[in-house]
């Protein structure tokens, strides 16, 4: 749901912050007011095209800002998490204009593509007007409105999702038959590698073990050599470390007298001459069990060379054999009678065809009886808006030959007769600015209940049209408000007496400069402003109480 608008320095209006909540609000006010700005600016936030010409004289660039509350929009709240944009319940969408033409999108303070403002504006609003319709003439919306209308949604997403599996396996059967020769000797190629790979049998970590080793073993000989040395030093030479350690401390305690201050180094030597002792016998029994085994060294160089080669061969490093050999065999075990297979994915696909039929046909089902009622709905509320002739109908086009196609087994799409013996005809072919304005305000209320887009906006739903018929648009747009958001420019006072927001839109010139005004206004305002749509400028004592009445009964009449 819309929750503010501001706008600044856009066409005539300087700075504009606005304040919505649910329920219908109405836009009034003199022609050339600016009552198109609200609606413009909207359009821009959600993707709209700019004009360089729509920032406001004098101005450097048009800034237009739209708070969403999105806490209800699971659609809306999806896209921003996949596109990690989510923050909390609040969704903000804003476009700088520039001068020159350029401008710039955000979404809750990111910068992205124009595009994303279009795909997640669909999700909050959907704007008709006699010149503007963001979705009425879209075949996919007509679809939308339909499974929404059917309850069907979540059939029409398993269909989808069959689809998606019945495509990539169509696919892959597809390459697979067209690049049947290059696949057979591909196919051979992975064998012979993947044989050569399995005789090799390289484990994860083995090489690096490996060259471990062969170095301990290369320098066995330099090992042994220093090590008996070593032992010879330490204990068994007649000068070796222990030897001359205790003849310091012989020396020590043969001292004539006790020499306190040398207690701790005598303390010292003796542990000294144990550690000594210790690390000579250490070494004594390494040299008695070191094994140099030159078998072994030449062993293991042969394992490594071998690697080394292999390596060489595929032309990746010794450390990345094991991954490559793990997606060789898998790419064989795909090809070779796997699940890439000619045979596996003609099965396949066959299973996956049934599956999609399946969901398809139930989805066709809950359309067609959606449909006949869908329409005979529509038909009521077109007479009630003064089109009783207009015949509409909602057309399921059979896929030829019922090829699987992402949306089920049809194509579907609103059309409608303008007059009796007409034969139906796409909206945008057959309808008026006027006539379509009011073909969306009917469809809309009977999908009200089902649709998912929280806030509908009219421009000039009420052209060509009064009296009664002005009075039931008015009662229709605030049915349709009670159940989400409707925002509407209006010239009719039995539309604007039934709003539950009015917001008035005025314009001012002040040194020299054209400003747009607009302002909420309360119940006497809303009066005055009812009498002015009825009887102009001059308005009299007879034409503010039919404005009072007019109000009244139309506040009256939905509680």
């Amino acid at each position: 749901m819309l929750t503010q608008l501001t706008v600044s320095n856009y066409a005539i209006a300087e700075r504009v912050e606005l304040q919505f909540g649910k329920g219908m609000t109405a836009l009034t006010g003199e022609t050339g007011a600016g009552k198109s700005i609200v609606l413009d600016a909207l359009g821009l936030a959600m993707g709209g095209r700019a004009d360089a010409g729509a920032v406001r004289h004098g101005a450097k660039r048009a800034d237009i800002t739209a708070t969403f509350d999105v806490s209800a929009i699971p659609e809306a709240t999806q896209w921003l998490e996949a596109h990690e944009l989510d923050d909390d319940s609040e969704c903000i969408l804003r476009r700088v204009i520039s001068k020159d033409g350029r401008s710039r999108a955000f979404i809750n303070g990111q910068p992205c593509p124009l595009a994303h403002l279009k795909d997640l504006g669909s999700t909050l609003m959907d704007i008709h007007s006699q010149h503007q319709h963001q979705s009425l003439l879209r075949k996919e919306t007509h679809r939308k409105l339909l499974d929404e209308f059917a309850g069907a949604e979540s059939l029409a997403e398993q269909t989808r999702e069959a689809w998606k599996t019945w495509h990539r396996t169509h696919q892959r059967l597809t390459e697979r038959r067209q690049n049947a020769d290059e696949a057979e000797a591909r196919l051979q190629l992975l064998r012979y590698q993947v044989e050569e790979l399995d005789r090799l049998a390289l484990e994860e970590g083995e090489q690096d073990q490996l060259e471990k080793e062969q170095e301990q073993l290369s320098h066995a000989d330099a090992v042994l050599h220093g090590s008996h040395q070593a032992t010879l030093l330490c204990t068994e030479d007649d000068n070796s470390a222990a030897d001359l350690v205790r003849q310091a401390l012989q020396q020590l305690e043969q001292l004539p007298v006790e020499v306190p201050a040398l207690a701790e180094t005598i303390q010292m030597l003796n542990e000294a001459q144990i550690q000594i002792t210790e690390a000579g016998d250490n070494l004594r029994h390494f040299v008695e069990d070191y094994d140099a085994d030159p078998a072994r060294l030449a062993e293991v160089e042969e394992r490594l060379s071998a690697i080394y080669q292999m390596a060489r061969k595929h032309r990746i490093t010794p450390e990345k054999l094991p991954e490559f050999h793990r997606a060789l065999s898998a790419e064989l075990a795909s090809l070779d009678d796997g699940e890439g297979s000619v045979e596996k994915l003609e099965a396949e696909l066959e299973e996956h065809r049934k599956r999609f039929n399946e969901l398809a046909t139930q989805l066709s089902d809950a359309r067609q009886q959606a449909a006949a009622n869908l329409d005979q709905r529509i038909a009521e509320e077109l007479a009630q808006l003064s089109m009783p002739a207009v015949q509409f109908v909602t057309h399921l086009n059979r896929n030829k030959g019922d090829e699987p196609a992402p949306h089920g087994l049809e194509d579907i799409e609103f059309l409608v007769s303008a007059n009796p013996g007409q034969p139906a005809r796409p909206l945008a072919k057959v309808a008026s600015g006027g006539e379509l304005s009011r073909i969306s305000l009917a469809i809309q209320v009977v999908v009200a209940q089902t649709s998912t887009t929280p806030t509908l906006v009219f421009d000039e739903v009420d052209v060509g049209i009064g009296g009664g018929t002005a009075e039931v648009v008015g009662r229709l747009l605030r049915s349709l408000g009670e159940n989400g958001q409707v925002l509407c420019v209006t010239h009719l006072a039995q539309v604007a007496a039934q709003c539950h927001q009015h917001l008035f839109v005025s314009k001012f010139t002040e040194a020299d400069a054209t400003y747009s005004r607009i302002e909420p206004l309360d119940d006497d305002g809303r009066v005055t402003e009812v009498a002015r749509m009825l009887g102009g400028v001059d308005m009299t004592e007879h034409t503010i109480a039919h404005a009072h009445e007019m109000f009244t009964k139309g506040q009256a009449t939905h509680h």
